[in-house]
């Protein structure tokens, strides 16, 4: 079985900026639908984020970005964490197709950490081990834990060198702004209000 532990830090009920999205009792967003996010890598590459409509379903986004995976589980141990990932709207006449790009389908984006500029973050499509790590997880809904090399089928040197891989996995309140913006709340297992993590799309 794999090893499912608990997450290492508390959901804080801070607002977000702007007033953030009203929320039921159940700290549910008003509006938004349910979707599985799930942070993961070897902890010395970089993390990956998939975005499923369930836990076991095909990713609809698999997204990585600049931030080794043992430094960005490290960032969710502090205190609430906000994750903007910026795109350029293409200018008039940029292309046949302009505007008909949905969001979550652009291929780069600019990335912030709590305000910090950590570099780029990059679309990309499902590698061997993406599949394997999803499979693996099918049946996990929410938790944290490692996968390690010999689970994974990289019990080489360089998987050594790499280290084992590191997943967290939760439940998020998708909110579609507009064509231009989407945001991704992480609910709180215990039922407090706030999340813990805030993911944001923007298109500028």
């Amino acid at each position: 079985s794999l090893p499912i532990l608990a997450p290492a830090c508390r959901f804080h009920g801070i607002v977000p900026r702007h007033g953030g999205p009203s929320r039921m009792h159940d700290g549910h967003v008003s509006g938004a639908s349910r979707t599985t996010g799930t942070l993961f890598g070897y902890r010395r590459a970089r993390v990956t984020l998939a975005v499923q409509e369930t836990p076991g379903s095909v990713p609809i986004l698999l997204l990585e970005l600049a931030m080794q995976t043992g430094r960005f589980m490290q960032e969710m141990g502090a205190e609430h964490l906000r994750v903007a990932l910026e795109c350029e709207k293409k200018p008039p006449g940029a292309g046949a197709g302009i505007g008909r790009t949905r969001l979550l389908d652009e291929p780069l984006w600019t990335a912030y950490v709590n305000g910090r500029k950590i570099g780029y973050a990059m679309r990309r499509e499902p590698t061997e081990d993406d599949l394997t790590v999803m499979q693996l997880l099918r049946t996990v809904s929410v938790g944290a834990g490692v996968l390690p090399n010999d689970v994974m089928g990289c019990d080489t040197a360089e998987g050594q060198e790499a280290g084992d891989l590191a997943y967290m996995r939760a439940r998020f309140d998708r909110v579609v702004g507009s064509r231009d913006s989407e945001s991704l709340y992480m609910l709180n297992p215990d039922g407090n209000n706030g999340p813990e993590l805030s993911i944001f799309f923007i298109r500028i």
